[in-house]
């Protein structure tokens, strides 16, 4: 079943956080950050909503480079219900895929629950003083197009982030699968 993210809270401040990387490094949010800011996305390897978006994801996390945004990849679904998502196969992912941001592991999902992460994907665009300022959608496409001929959301406003310091005030929320949370 397929849910949104939330909507945008505007200001809220990027939370610190030092998780595992697939190369075994650990790395922090002042680590990754860019100039100009940072694209947080809680992704994972089995969700079809991910999937039919990874090849766009890549390009957009390489445009927004250009731009001096940084963008880093967050793991949070319980492997043991889900091994697909396990550490082993986010490094297969990770190199099917030819990706070339962090993606990181957040085995305890503390780093999800500080976030309020709802679906895989979902984007967090900070600007350069890590306040929240986008929380939308990859692009108008969906899942159903690997078409890079449409509305650029996610990219259109980190551009403006990183000129103004302030996302758009209309956006429209990701969809993709919930966070696939341990039991407690």
């Amino acid at each position: 079943m397929a849910i949104e993210s939330k909507i945008c809270d505007f200001g809220w401040e990027a939370k610190n956080f030092n998780l595992k990387s697939i190369n075994n490094n650990f790395y922090s949010l002042d680590k990754l950050k860019g100039q100009n800011g940072i694209l947080i996305m809680f992704i994972c390897n089995h969700c079809p909503y991910v999937k039919a978006i990874i090849k766009k994801l890549k390009f957009e996390t390489e445009e927004l480079k250009k731009i001096n945004i940084n963008s880093v990849a967050i793991m949070s679904n319980d492997t043991l219900e889900y091994p697909e998502d396990s550490f082993e196969n986010m490094k297969l992912f990770f190199k099917n895929h030819n990706l070339d941001f962090p993606y990181l592991y957040d085995e305890d999902q503390n780093i999800a629950r500080i976030y309020n992460a709802q679906c895989t994907p979902d984007f967090f665009g900070f600007n350069s003083e890590l306040k929240l300022q986008y929380r939308g959608r990859l692009d108008s496409s969906g899942r159903s197009s690997d078409d890079l001929n449409v509305e650029r959301d996610l990219f259109n406003a980190m551009k403006e982030i990183a000129k103004s310091g302030n996302g758009p005030k209309n956006q429209i929320p990701s969809i993709g699968c919930s966070i696939k949370w341990k039991n407690q």
